[in-house]
Formats: structure tokens, C-alpha cells, sequence
């Protein structure tokens, strides 16, 4: 594995195949498909930003790079992706072999260009969209989160604020004298052009008329936009005295109903405000949800309470009433936030379900945060919107704006990409007919990305058979080309430039070749996305059977065995993993929808999709760390068998951090040992899975639940549902101190025995 991290390291990027299988029919046998994880943001302490426009290819529009092939006599360079002979600009005259630019450097396969003097007209901006129908303890938890918020956010941004509730009232930060409010209808959408007209842009200026009305530079005078959107620094004070008078809404709800809520309208009127006010901006929506949407677009259940919200069985009987509509609305919210290059985040706060399987779509296509949380007053929401505006170690180094494109070898198409971008449909040579995700295009808009944002490509090998004496050639490289052209979070403009090349093999002798080249954390992070995006648009898909042969035929394709023979059977180290993985996998969340709502779920997966292998490896395999007096943290199999009385265990299953105590600890700490002089190695065992504990929460988001318990107690159900059940109830193999898993699921030694059976037939 070290070598893969190596090249995360340089570029960003993990490859499922890091030695491409050359041919089409070869690619097929290989069930993963060639496909990469790229961060296009990941900060490199050591990456040159070079201060001049990148030079760039006359015919195919790549960038000069590592892999260009130069002719110093003749001032000329070939581009590997196209083979076309362009002519070095005069500025490049005194390149030689010993004088070399930074981009043709061979370590610098990632690079970055910032072009001067294109700096960002206008701040970032930060539209809040509060819901107000939720109880007085949730707006008082609501409130501080936001105050505190608001003190960080930097000087020259620019805030608004919107509340609903039945209605949506647009606050005019901007009238200092007393509290102005405008007020919508929740039960219909608004327009744009309703939108200027009600709330009186074109007092003083008359509307232009003719063409599109778009900022201060297109038809709106900048005092009018200054009414809604003001600079942090002036109208903070107006905001927390906003926010300190804010009550619940007003409108009486019947004991049989729901609060009357009109999310969808609320974020209509948001997109329209910003869409005229600041348009192509780095501006974002933070929706602050507590309950379900009951009224207008977007609505995900009716107010009677006897009807229950959709649960995953309605959704795959398709007796939910709402879904389908709702849906369609947030797709073409999406559409136009995507337009502006706006983003929306969402801060979805309550007990019951709020909508997230519907709004997910608008969050993942313009590059949103998602968090959820049990309510507004707990560490998962409050130390998540803290760590957004937080400028430290961690922070997300928010930027906006981002364009993606990908160049790449003729011989290579792309299918599309899962993750947080939305399709340009900028069509082309490269497109494959095989979509997956955002696909047919090869430039992607990123309206919202991070430092940590992870893009999952796929591709397509398209060519067809090779003649004998090419296999063998040392030229066999494909070319890969990622750019991503975004707006940094200081303002400037930047160009992110990533080359790859990676050797393809065909024929008879590739196997070793292939085998050598497997990422097996890569593969089971694709795997992952890809299983998750075939459940949400495959009726009838069955996600089990799917994972497990495409086990099998891997296995089966890299496995050493006898036929017939199980016992022979072994996987070399490059995969001896990916069983495991594949089988903790089919346990996960992503795919066990039971005991989970479709707004668990979709945000489960609105996670996975955007995060970066190493931790699409821990969502899917939590890691395990077992702390005794005997030894210190040392890893443990996700096993029952890792459960003893006298041993705390630490897993991190990503989105919940869980301490679990042996009985006799925990015994031990009830009597308060720790707290006696003597017992002092005791209050260290006790602290020391805090601390660690401590160092995960502190650098990831969203920030993970934190869950103490003890052996037989209530809340050890967060370990036992992700451990292996080696011992069962109808196990005899029970140790005196250990613990059985009350299931009928298989093992993993008997779901190994399976697989070893059925790859050798």
C-alpha cells in the first residue's frame, strides 16, 4: 500500500488499477472499473504556485507538463495526449536542459497556476435560511450557535438572513432604524422578476427593458443590494439583535397536525435573492432545517399526523406520495443554483426526518455541506458550524466556483463522475455512451469545493485488440490530464493542474502486471460509490448479489487454485484484503437500509461520495483499537473475539466515535479507582482512548457522534452492530469475559468459505 500512499501524496490521486488493463474485453474481466479518487484540492505544503497563464496545448487544449516530450534546439514541445508539435512562446526562450520551467519539472506532476491581476470583484457571501417552527429550547440552542458563528466569519463578507416558517420573511439588515422585514407566501414559488418587483428594487432606478437583471454591473443599483446583503463587520449588530428577537412561528398548530413549513419555498425565494443580487459569486445558502416540509414545493408529507413520513419500504413500493414531486422541485433548484454557482449547504437538526433524501440532490450538485444532527443544541451540529468558519490547523479551506475538466489518452473514455459537481454537457470525443453519475461531458462545474472534496472518475478502456509486437513495447503509458480552474478561499483565481501517466498491459502474461498495479482501498472506495449510485437509480437492483459476484468473478480472475480444489485457494497480498472489505461493505449502512430512514441513508451516502479513500475505507471497515494494562493501543480485528472485560476498546466507524468498557473496567471506574493516588495507571488507561478520540473528532467533518458506554449496557449496540459475529447465540465457541452478537448473519469465516467454494468451480 505504502506506494499508492506515496503517489496520494504527490498528486491526490488513488487509482483502483495503478496498471491499466490495455484492452476493452480485458478491462470488463477485471469487475472493478479503471477508475480514480482525485482530490483536486488537497493542500500540498510543497507545491509550487507558479505566477504566469500555463502554457497550453494549440489542438487539445492540455497543459504543459512533465510528460510533454521537448526539443530545446527547436523551441518545440509534443503533447502526449494529442501528439501535436506547438512552438514555445517567446517568454520560454532561454529554456534548456539545465534551465527548466517548474511545470516540466518531473516531480511537479501537480502544479498550480495563479493568474495575476484576477483577483474576485465581489466577498464571499452567506445567505442564512432559519427554520422557525421549532421549539423555543431549539431557537435558544439555534440562536448561540449563531452568534457565535457570526463572530467568525471574515470582515468583508457579506451576510443575509431569511426565517420561515408558514411564510418566509426576507430581513432588510440594511434598515438600521427598526426590524423590516418582507414577507412571502410559503404555499408557491417565487420568481425572480416577482421577487425585484415585491420588494422594491426599482423604486429609485427604474427596471432596465431588455435583458437579464444580474448584480450590481447588470440593472441593480449596489445600495439596493446593500439592503439584503451586508458586510459582516457593519451589520452584526443588526443581526444578533435580529436573531435575539427571533420566536418561534407565530401560527397556532392543531394537536393532530404539523407545524405548517415551507423549506422549499424559503430556499426558492435564497437562490432567486442571490441570484440577482450576486450572481457567479462564491455565495452559500446554510439552510438551518428542524422538522419535515409540510407546505408548498418541496413539501415531503401532508399535516395530519396520522400519516407517517416515507419510509425506504414506501419508497420501493412507490406509495410515496410526495417524493417524486419534491424531488423534481430540489432538481431544479439544483439546476439553478448550478446556473448562478451558488451552493447550498444544510444543517438538518430534528428527531424525525427533515427531508435530506429529497434536498440531497441540490446539496451534492452544487458541492454542499451536509450535516444532521438529533438537534441544534448538540456537539454535531454546534462544533460542525464552528469548524466551517474556524480559520486554524483544520480548517476546510472552503473555496468556490470550481470548474473540473479532464483530458486523457485516446484509447480512454470517460464514463462521468460520482461525487459533488454537476454535468457542464460539454460533449466530446472522450465521452463515453456508458454514463455513470454526472456523465457524457468532460467539464464538470463545482459551484462549492474543500480541501478534502473527492471527485470518483470513471473510466472506459475503448480500445479494441493490440497486435503482438506492441504488447511488449516500454511506451504503453496512458495519459491523464485533471484541471480544475477554481476561485481560492483568498479570493484569487488559481489553476489546478494534475498529470498522470500509468503503463497499461494486454495479453496472456498481464496478470502479475495487474495484480502488482491493485489498490485494493481504492477499488472498495469506488465500489462503495458505485454500489450507492445503482440502489438509487436501479429499480429492482439487488446490491448483495451485485457485490458478490463481482467477488467472485475477481477471485476467481486473480486467485491462485486447483479447480475444484477450495482448499488451495489463496489470494495474493494485493487482494488478500478486498474480501473483507467487500464484506463489512454488504453490512454497512450504504446498503443495509433496515433500521435506517431514507433521510439516514442519503446522507450516509452524500458523505461517502464526497470524501477521500482513507476515510471511505474506515466508513466501510471502522478501525478498532484495544487499550489494556498488558499492552499498549494496539489495532484489533473488528471481531466479537476483541471484546474482554478488562480491555477498553476504541472504534471509529466515521460518522460515530465510540469508547466501549470492558465489564471489570467499568466496574473498576463505577468504585472510582481512578480518582485514588495509587491507581494512577488505571486514570491513564482511562484517558488515554479520550485523547485519541480527541484527535479524530478534531479533524474530521462533519464532526463525528462521540458515544461512551460500558459492556451490556444499552448504548454497546453502536460496537456490536459493527463487529464480525464470530461467536453468535448458537455458537458454542464462547470465552468467559467476551460477548456474543444476538444475529443470524453469516461470519466472515463462513461468508470466506463461500467465496473460496465458488471462485474455484
Amino acid at each position: 500500500m505504502a506506494e499508492f500512499l506515496e503517489l496520494e501524496a504527490q498528486d491526490g490521486v488513488r487509482m483502483s488499477w495503478n496498471v491499466v488493463p490495455g484492452t476493452k474485453q480485458e478491462a470488463s474481466k477485471c469487475v472493478v472499473p479503471v477508475s480514480a479518487i482525485y482530490t483536486p484540492i488537497k493542500s500540498f505544503p510543497n507545491m509550487p504556485v507558479l505566477p504566469y497563464v500555463p502554457l497550453r496545448c494549440r489542438n487539445c487544449r492540455s497543459v504543459l507538463n512533465p510528460f510533454s516530450i521537448v526539443d530545446f534546439a527547436a523551441k518545440i514541445w509534443i503533447c502526449p495526449f494529442c501528439f501535436h508539435r506547438s512552438h514555445f512562446p517567446p517568454q520560454y526562450a532561454s529554456i534548456s536542459d539545465e534551465n527548466l520551467p517548474a511545470e516540466l519539472f518531473p516531480q511537479y506532476t501537480t502544479i498550480e497556476y495563479q493568474s495575476p491581476g484576477e483577483a474576485a470583484s465581489v466577498p464571499p457571501v452567506f445567505m442564512f435560511v432559519l427554520d422557525t417552527c421549532i421549539i423555543e429550547e431549539e431557537i435558544g440552542f439555534l440562536k448561540s450557535a449563531l452568534s457565535q458563528a457570526i463572530g467568525l466569519l471574515p470582515d468583508n463578507s457579506l451576510v443575509g438572513l431569511i426565517t420561515f416558517g408558514t411564510l418566509v420573511h426576507v430581513h432588510e439588515l440594511g434598515f438600521g432604524q427598526i426590524p423590516k422585514t418582507y414577507v412571502f407566501k410559503g404555499s408557491k414559488e417565487v420568481t425572480k422578476d416577482q421577487l425585484l418587483e415585491q420588494m422594491s428594487f426599482f423604486v429609485k432606478n427604474p427596471k432596465p427593458p431588455a435583458g437579464v437583471i444580474a448584480g450590481a454591473r447588470d440593472g441593480l443599483s449596489s445600495e439596493s443590494i446593500a439592503r439584503f446583503l451586508l458586510p459582516a463587520s457593519e451589520c452584526e449588530f443588526a443581526l444578533n439583535s435580529v436573531l435575539e428577537e427571533l420566536q418561534k412561528d407565530p401560527w397556532s398548530v392543531p394537536a393532530d397536525q404539523r407545524a405548517a413549513r415551507c423549506t422549499g419555498a424559503a430556499l426558492s425565494v435564497a437562490a432567486a435573492l442571490l441570484g440577482a443580487c450576486v450572481p457567479g459569486s462564491g455565495a452559500r445558502i446554510m439552510a438551518f432545517v428542524g422538522g419535515p416540509s409540510t407546505e408548498g414545493p418541496g413539501a415531503i408529507v401532508s399535516k395530519n399526523l396520522s400519516e407517517p413520513i416515507r419510509s425506504h419500504k414506501d419508497l420501493d413500493k412507490d406509495s410515496a406520495p410526495y417524493y417524486h414531486k419534491a424531488v423534481k422541485f430540489y432538481e431544479g433548484l439544483a439546476k439553478q443554483l448550478v446556473h448562478q454557482g451558488h451552493v447550498l449547504d444544510l444543517f438538518a437538526c430534528a428527531l424525525d426526518q427533515v427531508g435530506v433524501a429529497e434536498l440531497k440532490v441540490a446539496v451534492e450538485r452544487t458541492g454542499g455541506l451536509g450535516v444532521l444532527a438529533e438537534s441544534f443544541g448538540h456537539s454535531v451540529f454546534k462544533d460542525s458550524l464552528r469548524r466551517v468558519f474556524q480559520s486554524s490547523d483544520y480548517d476546510l479551506g472552503l473555496s468556490s466556483n470550481g470548474i473540473f475538466e479532464i483530458n486523457c489518452s485516446k484509447d480512454i473514455k470517460v464514463q462521468g463522475i460520482l461525487g459533488p459537481c454537476a454535468s457542464l454537457e460539454k460533449q466530446g470525443p472522450l465521452c463515453s455512451d456508458t454514463i455513470i453519475g454526472q456523465g457524457n461531458t468532460t467539464a464538470w462545474k463545482m459551484c462549492g469545493l474543500d480541501k478534502a472534496t473527492s471527485l470518483c472518475l470513471v473510466f472506459e478502456i475503448v480500445k479494441k485488440d493490440i497486435p503482438d509486437a506492441a504488447v511488449q513495447s516500454p511506451s504503453n503509458q496512458f495519459y491523464f490530464q485533471f484541471l480544475t480552474y477554481y476561485q481560492h478561499s483568498s479570493g484569487e483565481m488559481r489553476l489546478r493542474v494534475t498529470t498522470l501517466s500509468r503503463r497499461w498491459v494486454a495479453g496472456p502474461g498481464s496478470i502479475q502486471d495487474l495484480i502488482s498495479g491493485f489498490d485494493q482501498e481504492a477499488a472498495a472506495a469506488v465500489m462503495a460509490r458505485l454500489v450507492s449510485f445503482k440502489m438509487e437509480i436501479e429499480a429492482e437492483f439487488d446490491p448483495i448479489r451485485w457485490l458478490d459476484k463481482a467477488l467472485i468473478h475477481i477471485c476467481s480472475k486473480f486467485g491462485d487454485y486447483q479447480k475444484e480444489s477450495p482448499s488451495s485457494f489463496s489470494l495474493s497480498p494485493r487482494f488478500s484484503i478486498y474480501p473483507q472489505f467487500i464484506f463489512h461493505l454488504r453490512r454497512s449502512q450504504f446498503i443495509q437500509v433496515f433500521n435506517n430512514s431514507p433521510d439516514e441513508t442519503a446522507y450516509f451516502r452524500m458523505i461517502l461520495n464526497r470524501e477521500n479513500v482513507a476515510n471511505s475505507v474506515v466508513m466501510i471497515q471502522p478501525s478498532l483499537i484495544s487499550y489494556s494494562f498488558h499492552s499498549g493501543p494496539e489495532p484489533a480485528l473488528l471481531d466479537v473475539a476483541a471484546i474482554a472485560a478488562d480491555r477498553i476498546l476504541l472504534l471509529d466507524s466515521y460518522f460515530t466515535v465510540v469508547i466501549f468498557h470492558g465489564s471489570t473496567i467499568a466496574q473498576w471506574r463505577k468504585a472510582g479507582y481512578h480518582n485514588q493516588p495509587e491507581h494512577q495507571a488505571f486514570a491513564q488507561l482511562l484517558q488515554a482512548p479520550h485523547d485519541d478520540a480527541e484527535a479524530i473528532i478534531k479533524e474530521r467533518f462533519p464532526v463525528p457522534r462521540l458515544v461512551i458506554c460500558d459492556q451490556h449496557g444499552s448504548q454497546a449496540r453502536f460496537l456490536l452492530a459493527r463487529l464480525n459475529p464470530s461467536a453468535t447465540y448458537n455458537s458454542d465457541s464462547h470465552h468467559p469475559g467476551g460477548d456474543i452478537i444476538f444475529t443470524d448473519d453469516v461470519s466472515f469465516e463462513v461468508f470466506l468459505d463461500h467465496l473460496q467454494r465458488l471462485a474455484v468451480q
